[in-house]
This record gives C-alpha cells, structure tokens and sequence, in this order.
C-alpha cells in the first residue's frame, strides 16, 4: 500500500508531442444523464475535456440535449430516445456499443438514474463491451444485481463511495468504513477490476497494487463530485494511460483541485462546477 505522489502523476501523464491533433489524443463516450440529471451529464462531460481528451463523445436521452448543449461546447452529440422513465432506451444499445468500438475509453453511469431500463442496458453493455470502461454511480447500481458480469469484462474501473460499494459487495456500510482497504482489494481480485473507493484517502487498488490519494477535502463531500472525477478517469484512459493508473491521478488532481476550490471559496460554499474550473490550473502546474 502506497501514497499516490506527485512523481507518480508525472511519470504517467500523457505526453502531448507537437504534432498532436484530436485524433491522437483519444476518443472518449460518454453514456450518462436523465431526465432528472441532467447537471451530472454536464460535470462529467466538462471534465473529460479539461483532462485533455482529444474527442468527447456524448450520448444522452434527447429529453436533456439541449440543456447539455449550452453548456458543453466541444463535444460531439448523439441524443438518443428517451425510456418511459426518461433515460437511455434500451433500443439504443447496439448503435452505442458499435459507437463504443471505435473509442478508447467509455463513461457509463453518471446520471443515467436507477431503474429497470438502466438495469437491463447497464448489463447488457457491460457484457459485450470491449472498449476500456469506467462504471460510476448508477451505472454501478444497475450491476448491483447481475455482478457476476464484471468477471467476463475486461479493462474496467469502478468508482464507488461506501454505500455503492455496500449494494455490491452486501456487507454493511460500518464494515466496510473500517475495512476500506481490505474490501476494496477482495472485490477488485474476485472480479478483475480496478476498485476506486472513495472517499477519505479514496482508496485505488487492483487487488494487488493499492495506492491511497493523500488530496481532497470535506468541501467536496456534494452532489456531482464524483462525477467530475469519473469524468477525468475516463478522459485520462482515452490518452492511453492504464487504468490503474489514469485512477490514481485521477483521484490525485481530482482532490487538488478540490484542494484549491475550498481555498479560494471555502468549503462551505466551493461547487463541484468549481473542481472543474480549477483543473486548468493543477494541470499547468504539473505540466511546469
């Protein structure tokens, strides 16, 4: 078990030569929002592109195109139909698992909004997708039910906080807040995923290689942070970093960022939009 350092994040951060254009900078989907969720589709989005991802993709229910529009600029589109319950029909899953091939890295969860539409294209895409994978959020609770899922998969990071982590491993939330380390690195072995627990010291393992993020601050303990990290993990494995270690500077930056929110803004009163809007600043200083 190691703290994830600043050399660590230097040492694996894309390069990014001269001649770079979006084509060489990695394609990324992202599967995310609702009807209802619309802020989470938007944060997720934002921070993929201010990681530095050459080409955002953005699929999401046409219910909330047009809010997401306005405020992602640069990404690609693809809205979709919208379920009876307002998020990604479940008709939509071969167009977007061949959309996924000819990407590097696939978001799926943010927002999509936990029901039985999710639950049965959550399950479905995971099981036929080849593409490196983040789950968050309800992408990670449709699994809930079908885990065993995960063993066939290959490449994919999963970004649960405790209580997400509790649906899928059916052990208490106090056990697994004293047991953080060791639940993350059993579930991580038994199915052949990179866990990222967060939390306090998020914990980032592979089951055998298991890193604890030292940044991050209880300012960022709101709704749509783990969003704009998911969104920076994702981006990071499109420019080709291996996923466990697009996790650690992920979870690193992430909590930097947070970090430099709360002293400008407080902790009180820092956003989530704010940990996306301070990226720029944790990334040219390490790039420096």
């Amino acid at each position: 078990m190691k703290p994830i350092t600043p050399d660590l994040i230097i040492e694996n951060l894309p390069h990014r030569p001269d001649d770079a254009h979006k084509g060489t900078m990695g394609t990324m989907l992202n599967i995310s929002g609702s009807y209802s969720m619309a802020g989470a589709c938007i944060l997720s989005s934002l921070s993929a592109l201010r990681s530095g991802v050459g080409l955002l993709k953005v699929a999401l229910p046409k219910s909330i195109y047009t809010i997401v529009a306005q405020s992602v600029y640069e990404a690609v589109f693809l809205p979709l139909d919208d379920s009876e319950n307002g998020t990604v029909n479940t008709s939509s899953l071969d167009s977007l698992l061949e959309t996924a091939s000819q990407c590097d890295s696939v978001l799926l969860g943010c927002g999509l909004k936990w029901c039985d539409d999710t639950v049965s294209f959550v399950k479905d895409f995971v099981s036929k997708c080849e593409t490196p994978l983040l789950l968050d959020a309800d992408g990670i609770n449709a699994l809930s039910s079908n885990i065993d899922v995960l063993k066939n998969a290959k490449n994919v990071v999963i970004t649960p906080h405790v209580k997400e982590m509790s649906r899928l491993t059916s052990l208490s939330v106090e056990y697994i807040l004293e047991n953080r380390v060791e639940v993350a690195e059993s579930f991580a072995r038994e199915y052949g995923v990179i866990v990222v627990l967060k939390g306090k010291n998020t914990v980032v393992t592979d089951g055998e290689n298991t890193f604890i993020n030292p940044t991050g601050n209880s300012g960022m303990a709101k709704g749509g942070s783990g969003d704009v990290l998911s969104g920076i993990i994702a981006s990071l494995m499109a420019q080709k970093v291996s996923p466990l270690y697009a996790a650690c500077i992920g979870v690193y930056v992430h909590g930097l960022s947070g970090d430099l929110a709360s002293q400008m803004l407080s902790k009180t009163s820092m956003l989530p939009r704010d940990i996306v809007e301070h990226l720029p600043q944790i990334f040219k200083a390490i790039e420096e």
